[in-house]
């Protein structure tokens, strides 16, 4: 046995079977005119599914919501259009032989005026700040959280209907759900708004109503993050014990899975451990976690001083991953830029061709190779 095999064993998670423990992360990629995938994000996801990867959490897909969409091309999550091009997505991953979720989405005040669909509909979010202190777009009234709510819902339903393995709802990187989330943006003083656990209502409500929609047994991922993209010091939770106070009603509502989105997966969540936000969520809830932030690459997403150039980065070692998932300190991987540079990083991991990895550059994401 190498140490590689430690991501290659399978693994049951309820009703979901995968044959290894690699994860294709969620990134955003502007490659669906009209909204609609086509047959370039159907290659796309494809070409992962058959380069081994074990499960394929899709790009951000936008709910049914006139302020749900921030970015021009990103693929919608209703209509006969775009759930028609997603299930042609399901089918060819599955014929590849791997698992696939959609990630539902909701972009909050993130949102300019003039994306489409939505026109000038201004961002939505729990106090109408995008960042602390700033308001920008509409505060949300009961009847906005109340439609919201049920629009996830919905896409939670098609996306069961249309062949899904499981869903995973966006909760991260300040973003609607985590603007709720987040003290900085969330400054409501109704049941929404408070301590965390008031800030917590929102999401509960989303995912008990897409428990409801989807029964029991079908897997629900939540995605969630201290930093925001906003802000790369905010923290949510500043001890363990808060941590699974935060952590432990989400679960209780329906949550299968904790996605658990740091920005380099070797940093230790919590002074006192070397354990990450991922190791700790699985302590503290007992939940199936996955872990996240720049795997297999030498440099992070973002850069510290905030500029969005998503930086080149080259192959690096996988050795502290290796050692971490060993010892289960989590359950699953998701790999991100690394996985568009090679479809098959799956597959070359594990017939140990580390060395024959190409580097990410910048300019792959003007492709949907």
């Amino acid at each position: 046995m190498t140490a590689s095999d430690t991501l290659f064993r399978p693994i049951d998670l309820g009703p979901l079977h995968l044959e290894n423990r690699i994860v294709m992360a969620p990134m955003t990629r502007t490659y669906s005119p009209g909204n609609v995938p086509n047959q370039q994000v159907i290659d796309y996801y494809r070409r992962r599914a058959e380069g081994g990867t074990g499960l394929i959490i899709t790009e951000g897909t936008f709910i049914d919501h006139p302020a749900a969409s921030g970015y021009p091309n990103v693929p919608a999550f209703y209509g006969d259009a775009a759930l028609a091009g997603w299930k042609k997505v399901v089918d060819a991953v599955h014929a590849a032989g791997g698992k696939i979720a959609p990630q539902l989405w909701h972009v909050g005040a993130i949102r300019r005026p003039g994306v489409m669909p939505g026109g000038d509909t201004p961002g939505h979010s729990p106090s109408g700040m995008a960042r602390p202190g700033k308001v920008t777009g509409h505060a949300m009234t009961q009847q906005d959280i109340d439609d919201t709510v049920a629009a996830f819902a919905r896409a939670a339903a098609d996306a069961k209907r249309i062949g899904f393995d499981a869903i995973e709802l966006h909760g991260a990187h300040g973003y609607l759900i985590d603007q709720f989330f987040w003290d900085g943006t969330n400054q409501r003083d109704d049941a929404y708004g408070g301590d965390l656990a008031a800030r917590s209502r929102f999401a509960l409500e989303i995912i008990r109503a897409v428990r409801a929609a989807v029964g029991p047994d079908f897997p629900v991922i939540f995605r969630f993050s201290q930093w925001k993209q906003q802000d790369y010091s905010a923290r949510l939770c500043e001890t363990p014990e808060e941590l699974k106070a935060f952590l432990m009603p989400l679960a209780e509502a329906g949550v299968d899975i904790f996605h658990c989105s740091t920005r380099r997966f070797w940093e230790p969540e919590f002074d006192g451990s070397d354990l990450n936000l991922a190791g700790w969520v699985k302590k503290l809830t007992g939940k199936p976690t996955i872990t996240v932030g720049s795997v297999g690459l030498n440099a992070d997403f973002l850069p510290d001083d905030g500029t969005a150039d998503f930086r080149a980065a080259q192959p690096a070692s996988i050795d502290n991953l290796l050692e971490r998932a060993a010892r289960d300190e989590f359950d699953l991987v998701a790999v991100g830029r690394a996985l568009i540079a090679n479809p098959d990083w799956a597959n070359q991991v594990k017939e140990g061709h580390l060395d024959s990895l190409k580097a990410y550059e910048k300019d792959m994401l003007k492709t949907l190779a």
